[in-house]
């Protein structure tokens, strides 16, 4: 898959937890044909989603447009999505975990 291919996608974080996908889709609509929105519902994820749009540039107008736009009394971050730092961040969640783990036991603390 070509690098451009990426940044049809956004993430959206700071999103209401009443929001529902077809208000996300009125809204993200106005920027162009929209392929899929995924919403967080785990408690890890909730007030997130993943908007795909058919065409990078509609893309590009939605993020430049909805980030830091208030929607629902909260203000949008929208920004591109990037699996490769994603990853990273998981990893280092995992380690920190790891960790600390380490330490509890290390310090006989439950």
């Amino acid at each position: 898959m070509a690098d451009w291919l990426l940044y049809r996608a956004l993430f959206v974080k700071n999103l209401s937890y009443n929001v529902t996908p077809e208000e996300l889709f009125d809204l993200f609509g106005k920027f162009g044909p929209i392929r899929q929105v995924r919403q967080g519902i785990a408690s890890g994820t909730k007030g997130t989603a993943f908007v795909v749009y058919e065409d990078v540039m509609d893309a590009k107008q939605a993020c430049d447009k909805l980030n830091g736009f208030n929607f629902q009394n909260r203000y949008l971050i929208v920004l591109y999505h990037q699996p490769e730092k994603m990853l990273k961040s998981k990893e280092d969640l995992e380690a920190r975990q790891a960790r600390l783990a380490q330490l509890k036991t290390q310090h006989g603390i439950d």
